[in-house]
């Protein structure tokens, strides 16, 4: 199959995120509060890198989430906030805290996939202290294990206002 006979179907066939409310109050503060330009600091916070892969998609030509305005940052105090995947392991409870700490106010933090909403396949582990919503607030839940690229964007658009 050719690439763009690819990026075309993806484009037009749009994938539902059940979990991520894109109505809510919340949501709608940070749309537009952000007004169609979401920086986003990533945190691996222990996962199989599974939603890495989909998140490093999303900034490839078929997805192409930087012409929402939507762009991964290096540094947590250039950005709007942050996308975290994978349970949060005892090892990265507190770097994760003071990450969140050095994004400035007002912030959001999304959880991306199963295992950052309720730790998935690694729940009981010895090594996990918990989901991202138990060691930080989070705002946006996408669910999937791995989530399909296009919800990750259809979820992100949502929280950008675009």
């Amino acid at each position: 199959m050719r690439l763009w006979t690819l990026a075309k179907r993806m484009r037009t066939h749009a994938v539902a995120v059940p979990e991520s409310d894109p109505g809510s109050p919340a949501v709608e503060a940070a749309a537009r509060r952000l007004r169609g330009s979401l920086q986003l600091r990533h945190v691996d916070a222990g996962s199989c890198n599974g939603c890495e892969m989909e998140i490093t998609s999303i900034f490839s030509p078929i997805y192409d989430a930087e012409r929402f305005g939507i762009s991964l940052e290096a540094s947590p105090r250039h950005a709007d906030g942050l996308l975290v995947t994978g349970p949060v392991t005892r090892n990265m409870a507190d770097p994760l805290r003071k990450t969140l700490e050095a994004v400035p106010r007002p912030r959001v933090v999304v959880a991306v996939g199963d295992c950052a909403r309720d730790c998935g396949v690694f729940r009981g582990a010895y090594g996990v202290e918990g989901a991202v919503g138990d060691v930080v607030p989070v705002d946006l839940q996408v669910p999937g294990c791995p989530p399909d690229p296009a919800a990750i964007v259809r979820a992100l658009r949502g929280l950008a206002g675009t």
